[in-house]
């Protein structure tokens, strides 16, 4: 088995596209307040959010495991509604050359929306895991963002 690899999740919702690029846009940091079990920190350390070479640092839990990350935008792309975050420093970057999240929005109508994550990742070496757990944590969290929406007074 090779040291790359690339992992897809897709997560059906029923809360609107536009909304959930929005805030992974320009509110990424509101994550915390809606899922704080997940998300501790997330702070905007250069740039502006949603640009393109903006840094953001993160405190996060995954699988009951406690992480650090400083990512940069590294794409955006409106008309597709993705997002890409390349994490330069922290706990990944012992296990893995590069790793790689892309976020992205399909609207097929109003209330049918799909979010796909995809990770893309370079190990160290064989016997570094799948990162299957952070994929998990994206997923868990979309879900969590949606009951959250989902509940607000329209």
């Amino acid at each position: 088995m090779g040291l790359d690899g690339k992992l897809v999740s897709q997560i059906s919702i029923k809360a609107d596209g536009g909304l959930f690029f929005h805030l992974f846009k320009y509110k990424l940091h509101h994550t915390m307040n809606i899922c704080p079990q997940k998300i501790q920190t997330l702070n905007l350390v250069d740039g502006q959010w949603g640009t393109v070479g903006s840094v953001i640092t993160s405190n996060f839990t995954a699988d009951g495991e406690k992480f650090v990350a400083k990512v940069v935008i590294e794409a955006v792309d409106e008309e597709k509604r993705s997002i890409t975050y390349k994490v330069i420093e922290g706990d990944l970057m012992v296990a893995y050359n590069t790793f790689k999240v892309t976020f992205c929005v399909d609207s097929k109508g109003e209330l049918d929306n799909v979010v796909t994550w995809t990770i893309e990742y370079e190990k160290k070496n064989e016997s570094v895991p799948e990162p299957s757990k952070f994929l998990d944590f994206c997923s868990n969290a979309t879900q969590e963002i949606e009951r959250h929406y989902m509940l607000l007074p329209n």
